[in-house]
């Protein structure tokens, strides 16, 4: 029945672009639940005091506030195009915010609202499904990455054997966009990025798209 719940729950939440209480609930849950591919993943960033930092498609914000233990005279940005998502990063990282160490934006990577060669780092974790336009839209985060500056793709399955049944009927359901490592890849260096190392963990699905710019 729980697990019914839950499925209701990513259903109505509307993982897309998550709206209302359900949202919200999803949300939380997804802090946790991504909790240890984002760490496998923040190990490839070797973080600087002073580094500007973007997280896009930022959800429930705790991507945001881990990585703030490692910035001391930098800056964060979290952009998210759902409303639901901005309040919610915006909550867990109130004091952040507070102390203008951080702001949240609604936003889309379509266009995001920065200047060019703004940010050292830029993340995106169980967003790039959604993306409407890859390749442009990773045109748009190499744009605002700094020449030299590191962006990175996180992302628990890419397209490959060892995809469970319920990883492929979410695929289907919601309508995921599910490239190969050989996919990832040339889409990262059609997009510009100059070095391009595609990492995955061994005994999962999980996947790091990363690119130099």
């Amino acid at each position: 029945m729980a697990e019914i719940d839950k499925d209701k729950i990513t259903e109505i939440g509307n993982p897309a672009k998550p709206q209302g209480a359900e949202g919200k609930e999803m949300l939380s849950r997804m802090n946790n639940d991504h909790y240890d591919v984002t760490t496998w993943a923040l190990s490839f960033f070797s973080f600087n005091e002073n580094d500007n930092v973007l997280d896009i498609g930022c959800g429930g914000g705790r991507t945001l506030n881990r990585m703030a233990k490692n910035i001391t005279s930098g800056h964060l940005s979290g952009v998210d195009y759902s409303k639901t998502s901005v309040e919610l990063s915006m909550e867990t990282n109130k004091e952040l915010i507070a102390t203008g160490k951080m702001n949240i934006i609604e936003a889309s990577v379509e266009d995001l609202p920065f200047e060019s060669d703004a940010f050292d780092k830029i993340i995106t974790v169980e967003s790039f499904y959604f993306w409407p336009n890859p390749l442009e839209n990773l045109k748009e985060v190499r744009r605002v990455l700094k020449n030299s500056g590191k962006f990175l793709l996180v992302a628990d399955i890419y397209d490959c054997k060892e995809l469970s049944a319920k990883q492929k009927e979410n695929i289907k359901k919601y309508n995921l966009f599910n490239p190969s490592l050989t996919e990832f890849s040339r889409l990262m260096e059609n997009a510009g990025f100059s070095e391009v190392t595609i990492h995955t963990k061994e005994g999962t699905t999980w996947v790091c798209a990363e690119g130099i710019k």
